[in-house]
């Protein structure tokens, strides 16, 4: 009997042992996949992003190479960023800008060629009949269009996307709206914008274009601009941008009572209540503008806007910024004309007096509302039809 409870003892001792060998396992393996997801974030997109150097780009066409040489001429040489000059160039001859942008920066100045990296406290030129992008952490050159010349917009459009908020927009002397479009694309990315301001451009079309949209956060003259670019450089916002979910909870958590301040003043004066609002966003855009006012820290920020009314309109209309394009979410959009709309318009079709109501709530400026009915027009197909289509599109903005 002794010899049999021994026996049973014994395997479940050797149970039990394996048991425990596979928790530990199981422990090590779960261990090791945090490592490996960690690892992962740090290599992430967005990771790969705050590494990168900031990137101000700066376009300009008649009487903007002389404001882009005033504007180097008051850079320091170590900000830390890459400068993009962007210009409307003859596209049949040879440019000389850089070697004459070279004689006013002791930066070094060179012409993109076909994939460029971008290096901190350098400056880099458009050459002629090609238009520069930014994509996946490289400067590439791509065919310039012949009829419509916004090689700006575009640059500044790919710079918005690749950098986000470490994207700085620069808008100079120059005929025309080529950068407008570019600006409202940084400023909606969390980047920050500046424009030439009229007095001192030699052409103030495209200034006056910016400034009149109201995607430019400073008016100033070259040289100001860049003792402006000076002082933003070494700023925690685009120096060290929060971009890490577990980063942006932790500070949220922290400035929890600063935050409920600033939603207050924001309730206050505007009507709206925040507290719900995207917690990542919402840190960003007060993050963003703490640079613009040389601020620090959030609870700063929590004072300088009680009672300031200019600041909290400034902070709502960042909040609410029209980011839109046709067709913004493409999967969306082909899961919906696939997926969706040919079995809701064939059920539809069976009623009476066939209808279709849609609604796009935060329509913006109106981009998606069309993208949507489209999408509609083309389910329905160009035969007859007796449906009915009605589609609402509301902003608060």
């Amino acid at each position: 009997m002794c010899d049999l409870l021994r026996g049973i003892n014994l395997k479940n001792a050797a149970m039990a042992a394996k048991r425990t060998a596979q928790k530990n396992a199981l422990r090590a393996k779960a261990k090791a996949s945090r490592r490996g997801a960690k690892s992962a974030r740090r290599t992430s997109p967005s990771k790969q992003k705050d590494l990168a150097c900031p990137i101000v780009g700066v376009g300009g066409s008649a009487g903007g190479f002389e404001a882009a040489m005033e504007l180097l001429r008051n850079l320091p040489s170590r900000t830390g960023m890459a400068f993009v000059i962007v210009q409307h160039l003859d596209p049949h001859h040879a440019s000389r800008l850089s070697n004459l942008l070279g004689k006013v920066t002791a930066m070094p100045v060179s012409e993109v060629t076909q994939t460029t990296t971008p290096k901190p406290n350098t400056v880099y030129v458009q050459p002629p009949n090609k238009c520069v992008m930014a994509k996946d952490g490289t400067l590439r050159l791509v065919r310039r269009e012949e009829r419509l010349n916004v090689a700006i917009d575009h640059f500044f459009e790919s710079l918005a996307e690749e950098c986000g908020s470490r994207a700085i927009g620069i808008v100079l002397s120059g005929t025309g709206s080529d950068g407008t479009a570019g600006l409202r694309a940084i400023k909606a990315a969390g980047g920050l914008t500046f424009a030439q301001n009229q007095e001192s451009a030699k052409f103030d079309g495209m200034p006056r274009s910016a400034i009149r949209s109201g995607f430019v956060d400073l008016v100033l003259t070259p040289r100001e601009i860049a003792r402006e670019i000076e002082r933003v450089a070494n700023h925690p916002y685009i120096r060290r941008p929060l971009s890490d979910p577990e980063e942006i909870e932790k500070a949220a958590y922290r400035q929890a009572d600063d935050l409920g301040r600033i939603f207050l003043s924001l309730k206050k004066q505007m009507g709206v209540d925040f507290s719900a609002y995207k917690e990542s966003t919402l840190i960003r855009r007060i993050q963003r503008r703490m640079a613009l006012h040389r601020i620090e820290k959030i609870s700063q920020y929590a004072r300088f806007l009680c009672d300031n009314k200019k600041e909290i309109e400034a902070l709502f209309d960042d909040l609410l910024i029209n980011v839109t394009r046709f067709f913004r979410d493409e999967a969306l959009f082909r899961a919906l004309k696939k997926r969706f709309l040919p079995a809701l318009l064939k059920n539809k079709s069976k009623d009476r007096q066939p209808e279709l109501r849609a609604w796009v709530p935060g329509c913006a400026s109106g981009e998606e509302v069309y993208s949507l009915a489209i999408c509609i027009l083309e389910t329905l197909g160009s035969g007859p039809s007796k449906m009915r289509i009605q589609i609402f599109g509301t902003d608060l903005s």
